[in-house]
């Protein structure tokens, strides 16, 4: 794997065997929930990999990439996630693998995706779990994170974060239980980890967590003059009937 990446550390962490057996399970997660997913653009902001390592299985129309740090004759764009150069309310899906795991600010880029997202766009977020088998990184020197990854946030703070968004959470797919070992050539089973999805997610290395845009509904203003006169306290209104019997009264 050829890395385009200017952060030489983390490139040749996702070189080694542990790293790419990663970026293998989380093509497979990736795959499976962009099938289904259709419009007109889907835009990966950050660079995880290669760069259609994921975007090859958008099934828009379109296909972009925004990343910080980038170098070499691909397709994408120099950005910063918390400032898009992306006109409001005209993506249907944004990827961002791993893009908050590396970032400071991690509210404005949410912000942002929101922003750029069209109504009832999705949103795709891979993330590393504080939690689980890689807990242990702590303990073992050179295992579990890349480097750069220090501030990891939960799946259940992301969740949090997006419903103040106003999105709707879809999904949260725990995937990678692996061993946090940098010595460990074997490739992951597939029988192991569909095993510790059914009965131990908890220990997960990662997370996928899906949302979904909210279609903004306007609650209609009814025009001043519509509105039905109030009494004023005190004063009574007139009574069309007194009158009435008055007027026939005086004949």
């Amino acid at each position: 794997m050829m890395c385009k990446w200017t952060d030489h550390e983390a490139c040749q962490w996702l070189q080694t065997p542990f790293g790419e057996s990663l970026l293998a399970q989380e093509a497979r997660v990736v795959e499976d929930a962009l099938d289904g997913r259709f419009g007109e653009e889907c835009l990966q902001v950050g660079l995880w990999g290669e760069e259609r390592s994921f975007l090859r299985y958008s099934r828009t129309q379109r296909s972009s990439l925004i990343a910080e740090q980038f170098v070499g004759g691909g397709q994408a764009a120099i950005g910063e996630p918390h400032r898009l150069p992306v006109a409001s309310d005209s993506i249907d899906c944004v990827l961002l693998p791993h893009t908050l795991d590396f970032s400071d600010r991690p509210h404005a880029i949410l912000r942002e995706v929101h922003r750029v997202l069209r109504s009832d766009g999705h949103l795709l977020v891979l993330g590393f779990r504080p939690g689980g088998l890689w807990g242990l990184r702590r303990l073992i020197p050179g295992a579990g994170m890349p480097p750069g990854a220090q501030d990891l946030i939960s799946d259940r703070r992301l969740r949090d974060w997006l419903q103040l968004l106003d999105m709707r959470i879809q999904s949260n797919t725990r995937y990678f239980f692996r061993w946090p070992l940098p010595g460990t050539k074997k490739a992951a089973s597939s029988t192991w980890e569909h095993r510790g999805r059914r009965w131990w997610p908890e220990l997960s290395a990662c997370y996928m967590l899906t949302a979904q845009k909210r279609i903004s509904t306007l609650t209609p203003v009814r025009p001043v003059w519509s509105r039905t006169a109030k009494v004023v306290a005190g004063l009574a209104e007139p009574s069309t009937r007194v009158s009435r019997i008055r007027f026939d009264q005086n004949d």
